[in-house]
């Protein structure tokens, strides 16, 4: 009997589902199963899945991390999106810090209770529910661990100031840290880090020097120091963004207008010229400051299509997304719908990080490091 659908349709089918479905229909069928395992298969779906890039919510309330993800609309026809609920993170979590790259989320300093009595490092998958636990972390005065991914191996690397750690693919790989006798020399760190193209980019600072991006190549593990003295000065707040290919800070506040009407003034410092060392700066006033001031935002990032993010901090009804294109300056508000109203029933408001562009990604989100399961979907979501 001649199939309804070909092959070729079939994989097409499967390659426009989420990451989940596709994932639930391996196992519904061995011919589904052969098609949906194959390396071709992953590429058609990140092919499929980078044409609808979306927002990634991790909101914490209380130690518990739930996370969500919407629409990235791409335009001003999309005034509200909905937030789908995926999974939710019960360990002990000690502090508010988290690292972002292509789609995992690395949390430092975690305490799971039926794995272990110490705080361990994690990484997760928030949509799949799927994390690693990571060998007990040496913290070095106040360094920070960050993720990191390599687009050309696929190899996640947890990097922590002299200490390595590969994620890798290999089953029965034990995972271990590595020390780097030719670590980066500073301080502390100032900043989150962002990770552009293989490589995690974050400010740092000497007491006695100005402020520097350190700069670290995930694949050959070299460090290189990048002068940063515009970041310089204690009102200077700076999140670290992927300016179309190049790392750049933005830093916001708000300014009196000649007319004494208060706006939001952002500036940006883009890398032109990495082997120069060269930060061009650009200065932009966003006129509808009302949408703005009304709330605690921060920068989420930019997306691909030019806009940069800003983000409310709390949950509250509503719940706001901002997106500015520094070309036309232009700033429209997106409502995003789904989780804030039912969190803030619960009694406490919890705080919200937004990653921008997430884009799901078979090959390398499926990785056999990522073993355990962190939660199931939760009743207050029901």
């Amino acid at each position: 009997m001649t199939p309804f659908f070909t092959t070729d349709i079939t994989t097409d089918i499967f390659a426009r589902l989420p990451a989940k479905s596709a994932a639930r229909c391996r196992t519904l069928s061995k011919q589904w199963s052969s098609i949906l395992s194959t390396p071709d298969f992953a590429e058609l779906f990140l092919t499929h899945s980078s044409t609808r890039p979306r927002l990634l919510f991790a909101v914490e309330r209380n130690g518990l991390w739930t996370f969500f993800t919407s629409p990235q609309p791409q335009s001003s026809h999309y005034p509200v999106v909905t937030a789908e609920f995926h999974t939710k993170f019960d360990g002990d979590v000690s502090r508010y810090l988290c690292s972002y790259a292509s789609g995992l989320i690395l949390f430092p300093d975690v305490w799971i209770p039926s794995k272990s009595d110490d705080t361990n490092p994690v990484v997760c998958n928030p949509v799949t529910g799927k994390y690693a636990t990571l060998p007990y972390l040496s913290i070095y005065r106040k360094s920070r661990a960050f993720l990191g991914f390599d687009p050309v191996g696929k190899q996640f690397k947890v990097f922590d100031h002299h200490q390595v750690l590969s994620l890798g693919e290999g089953g029965g790989e034990e995972l271990s840290w590595r020390v780097k006798d030719d670590g980066p020399q500073y301080d502390h760190c100032l900043s989150e880090a962002i990770c552009i193209e293989g490589v995690l980019y974050y400010l740092a600072e000497n007491f006695s020097d100005p402020r520097v991006v350190v700069r670290f190549d995930v694949r050959s593990e070299e460090f290189e120091f990048i002068e940063a003295g515009c970041f310089s000065g204690e009102e200077v707040a700076v999140k670290l963004i992927n300016y179309k290919g190049k790392v750049a800070g933005v830093d916001w506040k708000y300014v009196k207008a000649d007319d004494e009407k208060i706006v939001l003034e952002l500036s940006l410092w883009v890398l032109e010229d990495v082997e120069m060392q060269e930060w061009v700066k650009s200065v932009y006033v966003l006129s509808e400051e009302k949408i703005v001031r009304r709330c605690n935002f921060s920068v989420a990032g930019m997306t691909g299509g030019g806009e940069i993010v800003l983000a409310m901090d709390y949950t509250t009804k509503p719940y706001y997304v901002f997106f500015f294109d520094p070309e036309k300056n232009t700033l429209r508000g997106v409502e995003v719908q789904g989780f804030g109203d039912k969190l803030e029933a619960l009694g406490t408001r919890g705080r919200v990080r937004v990653f921008v562009d997430y884009v799901e990604d078979l090959s390398v989100h499926d990785g056999k490091q990522l073993k355990s399961s962190i939660s199931v979907p939760c009743e207050m979501m029901n």
